[in-house]
């Protein structure tokens, strides 16, 4: 059966709200949101009024965890600094699900590499969660969405290190690529079974660079604004975007792609689809 993606060209913050709304989901209890909260110089992340409608709208506290490479956000002292200079904590409850250990352990039964995930013991204090994402190129993944923000950006520090080094986390920067794709889809699979699938995903296609959020030097966006996608299915709505990307006819297109394709980003989709938690078969449903 084909996944329902919902899609808009508009992209505003209304229109964030009225395509959740068109999932028919109430996330239960206590909802975290993941959101790419920017490094420091990124100038390419979305911005927090921009998502201020959708996160009132679930109640949500904000989520993110520190990063396993030297900048802005690997320590949460240095993190919560940026995160109230990027303007998040004017707006909302903002929780670096790592800032005291022990890590949480996920098991991971079905996972192509690792078997285990480790993220931000502060996750044990949510329910539900709201995954928004802005889809984008990445220097490492090919591009950003839905399912790097379930594994990267769920992982703790010493989790975003396993996940790079595909079980072995000394070779966080050496891992064989592939494998480093499998470990993401992998890690994305044990959260959505710790929130027994109540997780909702929207993935805003603009200022799209060919660099992430993370990169504190980022190209510019190459390609023109597509629009707001929103589903219950990550491996849908991440495939959607790339299917969007490759139909685009904007003259940054094959920019976009080539960082795509030179790190073999679909690879991503592929492995996640083999261990089941979505499909890559789905409706988009235009809005």
């Amino acid at each position: 059966m084909k996944s329902k993606v919902y899609f808009s060209k508009e992209i505003t913050p209304e229109k964030v709200v009225e395509l959740y709304q068109k999932l028919g989901v109430r996330l239960p209890g206590k909802v975290a949101v993941k959101v790419h909260s920017g490094e420091e110089g990124n100038q390419n992340f979305l911005r927090p009024p921009f998502w201020k409608p959708m996160i009132e709208l679930v109640k949500g506290t904000v989520v993110e965890c520190n990063t396993a490479y030297q900048g802005s956000r690997d320590t949460t002292v240095k993190h919560m600094k940026l995160v109230k200079k990027h303007g998040w904590t004017e707006y909302f409850d903002v929780d670096i699900m790592d800032s005291e250990g022990p890590d949480m352990v996920l098991e991971v039964p079905k996972g192509k590499r690792i078997k285990k995930n480790l993220v931000g013991k502060n996750l044990s204090n949510y329910d539900s969660m709201l995954v928004l994402s802005h889809f984008k190129g990445h220097p490492m993944g090919g591009y950003g969405g839905a399912i790097k923000q379930l594994s990267i950006g769920v992982a703790s520090s010493a989790g975003k290190a396993y996940i790079h080094g595909a079980g072995e986390p000394e070779k966080i920067w050496t891992a064989d690529h592939d494998s480093f794709l499998e470990s993401m889809a992998d890690a994305a699979s044990s959260v959505i079974d710790y929130f027994n699938g109540n997780v909702a995903y929207i993935n805003v296609m603009k200022n799209m660079s060919v660099d992430c959020d993370c990169c504190a030097v980022a190209e510019d966006p190459c390609i023109a604004d597509i629009g707001i996608l929103a589903s219950l299915d990550p491996i849908a709505i991440d495939q959607a975007c790339i299917d969007l990307v490759y139909a685009s006819k904007d003259r940054g297109r094959d920019h976009l792609l080539a960082r795509i394709e030179s790190r073999n980003g679909i690879h991503t989709i592929e492995a996640a689809a083999e261990i089941g938690y979505g499909s890559r078969e789905y409706e988009l449903i235009e809005l």
